[in-house]
This record gives structure tokens, C-alpha cells and sequence, in this order.
């Protein structure tokens, strides 16, 4: 177990073989929302697979126009240029969106946030950063970061953001529920089954055309080719945050590129973190969370909640699982 330094998922389709002959398998990757998606669905033939495919993208590309803090014309920049100015009236959904954010910052005690983006970006992972930030400028960093400053009013529909200097974004939370809205969509028009892969952060329907369920490999990164465990994955969802892509080493300490929004410090103590549920909302959100709070408050939050697991490997590369977690390795 100890070899095991991060949780690197791969979905085994098995393309072809031991399928229903009424059915097949239809993939497409795809660059939305700046990174890479992978739609799979299971359909009566190729051209309606790859018609419910193209539903599935259009309706991931109206919420990138929702949320997108990039896009001057989205909700989302409206409400960050009113910042300190003005409420903004925006659309139930995007209103509802940001309800289920805070409420899972007071879950965290603030581990998650979407305000995060108020922070400078003083820690840098492309190879420029030549010191650690100073205290003052970690400061000054989070000095508008706060969930509390996002202020709702249900009545009127309405976001403000309560420091002139704040933002938000859905870095940490939007893939996850773009993944869940394609879903539903695809689920409504009757496709009986099916992944989508956003990036890691992915949820699933039915099952493989072939009536198995469809099966996360949990790989060793230090041999990608083995897998160290299987995991069943039905009706459910699951997201991935860890420290093995982007990070800096100063004075042999290594700094991850999840900072935490409370501190504007990196997090340290955990390599990664894979969160299970029927939502990839909440699992998305909730992977950053549990790796921000650390194992122990970590854990003791995943047991807590019904429907939720985790598989959390520390810093010694060492694997902890939520009570409700059986690896096919343990059996």
C-alpha cells in the first residue's frame, strides 16, 4: 500500500466483447470548460450515440456561459464586477448553484470556498517563482477571500459581494456539476447508460452494454500499467484532487497548488483524495475541502455524511478509506 502515492482512475470498457447486440458503445473527447472531457454513452446505434453525444456538449457549453468567470458576458463576471457596488439579479439556477457552495464552506468551515479567486496569485507552479511569499503578501492575499462575504437575498434573486476587491469562481465545483447537468440531461432523453468524464471529475449511469458494471482502476503511479484495486461504480460519481501535477520545492519542503482559502498557504499532509457520491457536484467540491481540512477532520466529515466515501493517501503514501470502503485488494 505504501507505494501508492496518488489514485490515477481509468474506466475499463470493454469495447465489443460479451455486448448486448441491440447495443453499443459511443466515445468522444472533447476540450470544454479549458480541459479535457470524455462522454461515453450506450445507445441502440453509432448515430444516436453520437447525436445524445452532442447534446451533452451543448448542454456542458451553456454552463460554461453561465459560470465562466472568464467570459465578460457570463452571470458569473457580472456579479464579480458589481463587486462592493451592488446585488446582481441572476438566474434561479446560477443562484441555486451558489447556495450549495456556501452551504458546503459552513460544512467545511470554510476549507471550500468559491470566493477563492479574490486571492492574489503570489504562489506560482509554471517555474517563475524564485522565494516563498512573504507573510505580509500571504496577508494581503486572503484579505478578501470569506463564503460569509457572498451575501444572497432569496426574495429578489440576488448575489453581492460584500468587499469591492472580491470574486468568485467555480474552479473547484464546476466541472462536477456540468458532468451532473449533462447527465440529467441524457438521462431524461432515455440513454440508458453512460460516463462523463470531466477531467477526472466523472459520474456514471447503467451499465457497461454489456450488463457489467462499470469498474474504476485505482493505478500506481510509480507503474501505471498495474492496478492496485477495482472499484464497482454504479449510479454514482467520483472526483480527485492531489498534489502530484503542480508543486514547488523550497528548502526541501514541498508546496502543493491547492492553497487553502482560509490561510493562502498551501495544504500539506496529503497526496490525494478521491470522493465518492451520487453527485459530482458535491464530490468535486468536496475532494479540494477534504484535502485542504487534512486526514483526520477529513475522514471524521466523510463518515459523517450519508452517501459520501473517501480514499485519502497521506504524505507517507499511506491509503485511509471511509468506513463504507472495501477494496477487491482487502478481500
Amino acid at each position: 500500500m505504501r507505494q501508492v502515492i496518488s489514485l490515477i482512475f481509468c474506466f475499463v470498457l470493454f469495447w465489443g466483447y460479451g455486448q448486448d447486440q441491440n447495443l453499443v458503445t459511443v466515445h468522444k473527447a472533447l476540450k470544454l470548460m479549458g480541459t479535457r472531457f470524455d462522454i461515453t454513452v450506450v445507445a441502440q446505434n453509432e448515430d444516436i450515440g453520437y447525436i445524445n453525444i452532442d447534446e451533452a456538449t451543448a448542454e456542458i457549453q451553456r454552463i460554461e456561459n453561465l459560470i465562466s468567470a472568464w467570459n465578460p458576458d457570463s452571470e458569473t463576471s457580472e456579479i464579480n464586477r458589481n463587486a462592493g457596488i451592488k446585488p446582481v439579479q441572476v438566474s434561479l439556477e446560477l443562484f441555486k448553484l451558489i447556495e450549495r457552495a456556501k452551504q458546503i464552506s459552513e460544512l467545511t468551515d470554510g476549507a471550500f470556498d468559491i470566493s477563492y479567486a479574490s486571492m492574489d496569485q503570489i504562489w506560482k507552479y509554471d517555474g517563475s517563482m524564485q522565494s516563498i511569499p512573504t507573510d505580509a503578501e500571504i496577508e494581503a492575499s486572503v484579505a478578501n477571500v470569506g463564503y460569509h462575504k457572498i451575501i444572497l437575498d432569496e426574495d429578489q434573486q440576488t448575489v453581492f459581494l460584500a468587499k469591492k476587491n472580491m470574486k468568485i469562481a467555480f474552479g473547484a465545483i464546476g466541472k462536477g456539476y456540468a458532468a451532473d447537468k449533462a447527465k440529467e440531461l441524457l438521462v431524461s432523453k432515455q440513454v440508458v447508460a453512460g460516463i462523463i468524464n470531466a477531467a477526472g471529475d466523472l459520474t456514471t449511469w447503467g451499465t457497461k452494454a454489456s450488463g457489467e458494471k462499470w469498474l474504476i482502476g485505482i493505478a500506481n503511479p510509480l507503474s501505471k500499467d498495474r492496478i492496485f484495486s477495482w472499484l464497482p461504480i454504479v449510479e454514482s460519481s467520483v472526483a480527485t484532487s492531489g498534489n502530484y501535477e503542480k508543486f514547488v520545492i523550497f528548502n526541501g519542503i514541498r508546496y502543493s497548488h491547492i492553497i487553502d482559502p482560509r490561510t493562502g498557504w498551501p495544504s500539506s499532509g496529503i497526496n490525494s483524495v478521491s470522493i465518492f457520491a451520487k453527485s459530482a457536484e458535491l464530490c468535486d467540491a468536496l475532494a479540494t475541502a477534504v484535502y485542504i481540512m487534512g486526514k483526520d477532520a477529513g475522514l471524521s466529515l466523510i463518515n459523517q455524511l450519508g452517501g459520501t466515501e473517501v480514499i485519502l493517501v497521506d504524505s507517507d503514501n499511506k491509503i485511509h478509506k471511509s468506513s463504507g470502503i472495501l477494496l477487491e485488494k482487502e478481500n
